[in-house]
């Protein structure tokens, strides 16, 4: 059985929510990502910020992202998955939420995130291709 722990992409860091949308600019140009986790003083996820919602919901509303703390940009409460969760839950889940990255946890732990790539590498085509056609319709 494939577990979202054999798919995804371990060492998920998480911004701080305090942290400012040019903080997570930054990240997300040193990791090389488009989404990281938004995580509160209590270390517990808060929500996903991509770098769309800094583009939209920040520059193009003349913010400064210097200013504007990427918790109050976090998209709700983050959609996860469990590490040990199979593969169907995984896909499930990112189906239904229609969501492209998908933190996995263990426990109240933060361990990786399974990202749509990460999919089409792991998982057979029928599986990619339910997925992809699903993130793909509104």
């Amino acid at each position: 059985m494939t577990t979202a722990r054999d798919v995804m992409t371990g060492g998920a860091e998480c911004l701080g929510a305090e942290e400012t949308a040019l903080d997570a600019a930054r990240t997300m140009k040193d990791l090389e990502v488009g989404a990281l986790p938004i995580c509160g003083t209590d270390n517990k996820l808060k929500g996903m910020l991509t770098d769309r919602d800094i583009v939209v919901k920040v520059l193009g509303a003349g913010k400064d992202p210097a200013s504007c703390p990427a918790g109050d940009l976090a998209r709700g409460e983050a959609v996860t998955i469990g590490a040990d969760d199979d593969a169907e839950e995984m896909l499930r889940t990112m189906i239904q939420h229609k969501v492209r990255r998908l933190p996995v946890s263990d426990g109240h732990d933060l361990v990786g995130m399974v990202a749509q790539a990460d999919v089409a590498r792991s998982l057979p085509d029928p599986k990619v291709g339910d997925l992809l056609q699903a993130l793909s319709t509104d």
